[in-house]
């Protein structure tokens, strides 16, 4: 899935954010994981490894979709993925009967904030939020954004209110984490 991932430029999450993810994972023992932003189902697969957990999976491109399918497949683990084809922002009262242990959000950046507001509402007390990407090539910490395209700035300053959101929120207890490309771990109180 790697290899696949690197020929065609699908963005998986590092190495070093994969096992700091897997080893919390391991201590929390979550029942019940939500992810959005499938891609082709390599974390999924990750977690549901680390912790013989039920993954439900969310993912809004088709062709990543119809590869996540194969791969989960593929892993045996179709009985405990649940791989749903839409849009995270349009389908969240798909969720409504569920709570999850741990939300873990990696798709579109400019969105984490929608994400984490419409999706909280499923987390249990003592859930985790991990959010992949916080700090984006080292380019939100940055101090100036004016050599970054239009489009590239947006998103950044849009992930960095994020952070700001995060750091600040007081049913949670965030830390970033300087790991792979920035990792979040909010814990509701």
């Amino acid at each position: 899935m790697k290899e696949y991932a690197n020929k065609y430029k699908v963005p998986i999450i590092k190495d070093e954010g994969l096992i700091f993810i897997r080893d919390l994972l391991k201590i929390k023992r979550p029942l019940k994981i939500l992810e959005i932003g499938t891609a082709i189902g390599y974390s999924a697969i990750q977690f549901q490894n680390s912790c013989d957990c039920e993954v439900y999976t969310i993912e809004r491109d088709e062709t990543m979709y119809n590869e996540a399918v194969k791969n989960i497949k593929l892993a045996n683990l179709s009985d405990k993925i649940h791989l749903v084809f839409g849009d995270a922002l349009d389908i969240v009262e798909d969720f409504k009967d569920m709570k999850f242990d741990v939300i873990f959000i990696d798709a579109a950046k400019a969105q984490y904030l929608k994400f984490f507001v419409l999706y909280t509402k499923y987390l249990n007390d003592n859930g985790l939020v991990i959010c992949d990407n916080m700090l984006f090539h080292g380019l939100v910490l940055q101090d100036n954004y004016d050599e970054l395209s239009k489009s590239l700035r947006g998103l950044v300053k849009k992930l960095d209110a994020f952070r700001e959101f995060l750091l600040v929120h007081s049913e949670y207890d965030t830390t970033i984490y300087d790991i792979g490309d920035g990792i979040s771990v909010s814990v509701k109180k």
